[in-house]
């Protein structure tokens, strides 16, 4: 097995397409640029399909009935990408079938040490749908958009962290050198103390074989096995997920069971989001006579800056940013220093992202990403058309 892979946090399968929103391929961009300077071969995308959107887009669909829901995530997940440009490792899903295997290997070795369990809890049964809500959830049923409810018992798969510890710690952030996101954990441990990872899904990973009938793995439970499913794969003993710092605080509970398995041990990369309203003018570009690195800019560059700048980057700081890449870009050597570039390739093992407004370092890696190929880069997204 290899040591450090990124590998993007499951990006929600909803209505968009990265060229309309090409903040949300941020992750998956950040991924793909850090292991190519790694110097590894591409990962797969990961996306999430496990969601109540997705059910009902189903079930409302006209051809429910010859389009299996396997078959309509996979469709939907294509379209986000421009036409013929499917990602070299390929597409995986927090459904797919090497993930459910996984999640139920785990999940019973969990229930085998105690660290889950299945008890007879009181739940909130829409009564129509039979969709399992809150006890104080008012309106209507966001699965079958009828109002009424009863209280009834059912089996649920829980977990109890009241003698687990800490669900996120310092450790399990991958930033050496970085300021320690103490907000986050704060965040993180104000979840309840007895949490519900099994729930009413059309779709996702089946918790039946464990007598969990018609329910299945909570998503952000699933998110994390997805990404433990596709390093296993890859042959990466230390994956790392790219996620924003409040997709990480509203997951990391309900994962932290599932971010070990064998030799393999999950962290996160945090990254903010990028304001891609404030670099999608062509004037930017002419003002700063950087044409040249546009693609570059938005699709490269842009993404390692918001590993930096993990609370967001700021719109007032891209002239900056792009006047540093162009400057970098024009002073690239040849071929990188070796003495550098191995010092850069550590820096991006260990999480350090300190390197990216370095313009000398930032001149080895733009060397090393021609000289080794790169990315595929932006266009596989598709056109940028705006705000993300």
């Amino acid at each position: 097995m290899s040591s450090v892979a990124y590998f993007n946090g499951p990006v929600q399968n909803g209505g968009f397409t990265f060229a309309e929103r090409p903040g949300k391929a941020a992750g998956i961009r950040l991924a793909e640029a850090l292991n190519a300077l790694l110097g590894l071969a591409p990962v797969p995308h990961l996306w999430n399909t496990v969601t109540l959107a997705g059910d009902v887009r189903h079930r409302c669909a006209t051809d429910r009935d010859t389009v299996s829901r396997q078959q309509r995530e996979k469709e939907a997940v294509v379209a986000k990408y421009a036409p013929g440009r499917a990602p070299r490792g390929g597409l995986r899903t927090d459904a797919d079938h090497q993930v459910a295997r996984l999640a139920l290997e785990m999940t019973r070795g969990l229930l085998a040490d105690g660290t889950l369990t299945v008890r007879d809890l009181p739940v909130r049964l829409r009564t129509r749908c039979g969709y399992m809500a809150g006890v104080g959830t008012a309106g209507d049923c966001r699965s079958c958009g009828h109002g009424g409810g009863r209280v009834a018992l059912r089996p649920l798969l829980v977990f109890d962290r009241t003698a687990y510890g800490p669900v996120l710690g310092r450790d399990d952030v991958h930033a050496a050198g970085a300021r320690t996101p103490s907000h986050l954990f704060a965040i993180a441990h104000h979840v309840p103390q007895l949490l519900v990872l099994s729930r009413t899904r059309d779709h996702g990973v089946d918790l039946s074989p464990l007598g969990l009938e018609g329910m299945v793995l909570d998503p952000r439970a699933g998110l994390h096995v997805a990404v433990l499913a596709a390093a296993d794969e890859f042959g990466a003993v230390r994956p790392v997920m790219t996620v924003t710092e409040n997709a990480a605080a509203n997951v990391a509970a309900y994962g932290a069971p599932f971010r070990r398995h064998g030799p393999m041990r999950l962290r996160y990369a945090l990254h903010g989001k990028i304001p891609y309203e404030a670099v999608a003018s062509d004037q930017l570009y002419e003002v700063h006579r950087a044409r040249a690195v546009q693609g570059l800019f938005t699709g490269w560059y842009l993404p390692l800056c918001a590993a930096r700048e993990r609370a967001g980057i700021s719109a007032a700081r891209i002239p900056a940013l792009l006047k540093l890449l162009r400057r970098a870009h024009l002073a690239r050597p040849a071929t990188p220093p070796g003495g550098l570039l191995s010092d850069l390739r550590h820096r991006v093992a260990t999480g350090d992202m300190r390197w990216v407004t370095d313009a000398r370092a930032l001149a080895c890696a733009l060397s090393d990403r021609e000289e080794t190929g790169g990315p595929m880069g932006p266009m596989r997204m598709g056109p940028m058309r705006g705000a993300p």
